[in-house]
């Protein structure tokens, strides 16, 4: 099941996280957190989905069909952050992967002091892994001094593992870094590539999701969610006038006659 906001553009959001989780041969249940307006450079507007509206259209699936893991994105509001947390609550064996998309690929603020406050004190304890970028890592924890040190705040806040990812620093390759039982555990190296995307964090969260919805333990899942994404895109295409997207469906292309 992932939760999070609809991108017209294809290239984010409920989308992002359906083909992804396709890709590693889950059914995603989406439930729509927000609503937004937005290209592939800007988000134009964003408007929350009522929270009575987020927590019926996931019971009526949760009472209906077994659910193996929980994707979380875009929240959209404090209220939309305390009715996930109370679908969470109900359901503690499921494991569940926050992307804390606290802004757009290409800018324009997803969440502001309030909902990172309240996802701090309610969802963060309910996560067992936490994909924030390097950005996000500091806003959550503002009060640490490095990276390392965010890490470490942030498994205090009760987050069983974290990966911040390392797309926004300036360093030649990127470096992710996986965190767990308060030690970084590994420190993943990926080839930098040229563009910018639109969706990056949204597909590497759900295939996460996907593999630990298939049966994997979180470090395996990690680790091959990260090599899928980066194929992704390095597939990626940009059909817009801002950033590239991800081919999330790379593998289904017969490269040599171009199907």
């Amino acid at each position: 099941m992932t939760l999070s906001g609809n991108d017209p553009t294809g290239g984010a959001g409920i989308q992002a996280d359906i083909e992804a989780l396709a890709s590693m041969g889950c059914h995603a249940a989406p439930v729509i957190t927000a609503l937004t307006i937005q290209d592939t450079g800007t988000v134009y507007r964003f408007d929350p989905v009522d929270p009575s509206v987020v927590v019926e259209q996931a019971r009526a699936v949760l009472e209906d069909m077994p659910v193996a893991a929980f994707k979380i994105g875009v929240v959209g509001s404090v209220e939309n952050v305390e009715s996930i947390h109370s679908i969470l609550i109900d359901y503690p064996h499921i494991p569940v992967v926050l992307d804390p998309v606290l802004a757009g690929g290409g800018g324009g603020s997803l969440a502001d002091a309030e909902v990172i406050d309240a996802l701090i004190s309610m969802l963060l304890p309910q996560t067992t892994v936490l994909t924030p970028n390097s950005k996000e890592a500091r806003l959550l924890a503002a009060l640490a001094d490095s990276l390392d040190a965010c890490a470490q705040e942030l498994l205090d806040m009760g987050v069983e593992f974290v990966l911040i990812t390392g797309t926004h620093e300036n360093t030649p390759t990127v470096e992710n870094r996986l965190y767990a039982e308060h030690r970084r555990l590994e420190t993943f190296t990926w080839e930098r590539l040229p563009e910018s995307y639109h969706g990056s964090g949204c597909t590497l969260a759900a295939t996460i999701a996907g593999l630990l919805a298939q049966g994997l333990e979180p470090f395996t899942a990690i680790h091959e969610a990260q090599q899928y994404t980066w194929e992704a895109l390095k597939h990626g295409y940009r059909i817009g006038m801002g950033q590239s997207l991800p081919n999330r469906l790379f593998w289904a292309r017969d490269d040599e006659t171009g199907g």
